[in-house]
């Protein structure tokens, strides 16, 4: 068996711990060391008294139904301000935990923005392209005739959606690039008014559903 005895003596003075995180952390590295010497965390002494030292800081913070009230505040103010817009501003450069959830946020912006443009998830092909570290890489839609590629970043700033129409088309140049706001990215229904009007899709003929690789 293997013990130490510094969360005894935290937990004898924990006039250290003066705020949440160091007590929470005071408390995380006592339960490991319990795990390492095989005893019960839930009756260690030690642990014990760091969490009723931890509930005396909490204590000191407004009652529960302030905080109550500020919780449900926040959540209004995330919804009219999704982790997308946020993302958008300060980018993901480096940011590995930043950019994953980049890719899950813009996956479900894109499958809601598909449904809007009445796509069954039968027909797209959706996946992500992480690219280097220090990019946030790019979400990729694509239909046989429709392509979304989401990304953000400083070069593509108030351009973050590129849609364009798939396959042939009669300008030698390729399928006019047309690009969209992350603020739009997030009211799926009128972006996808404006998709169907700019890529003139009424004039799209039935085409067989692309099957992913």
């Amino acid at each position: 068996m293997f013990d130490v005895a510094f969360r005894h003596q935290q937990a004898l003075d924990p006039s250290a711990l003066t705020t949440i995180p160091t007590t929470i952390h005071a408390i995380e590295k006592a339960i490991e060391d319990c795990r390492h010497a095989g005893l019960d965390a839930n009756s260690d002494p030690a642990i014990v008294l760091l969490a009723r030292h931890l509930a005396s800081i909490c204590a000191t913070r407004p009652d529960d139904t302030v905080l109550r009230g500020t919780c449900t505040d926040r959540i209004a103010a995330l919804r009219r301000f999704p982790p997308l817009l946020a993302l958008a501003v300060r980018g993901v450069a480096y940011d590995a935990v930043a950019k994953e959830r980049f890719h899950i946020d813009g996956r479900k912006a894109l499958r809601r923005l598909a449904a809007a443009l009445d796509l069954s998830a039968k027909d797209y092909d959706l996946h992500s392209l992480p690219s280097e570290v220090s990019m946030a890489g790019e979400i990729v839609l694509h239909t046989r005739a429709i392509h979304l590629e989401l990304t953000i970043g400083r070069l593509r700033e108030g351009r973050e959606l590129l849609y364009r129409r798939a396959g042939t088309t009669r300008d030698p140049a390729g399928p006019r690039n047309h690009y969209a706001p992350m603020r739009e990215v997030i009211a799926p229904d009128r972006l996808a008014a404006r998709i169907r009007r700019d890529l003139d899709l009424a004039t799209l003929p039935a085409l067989p559903v692309l099957l992913s690789a």
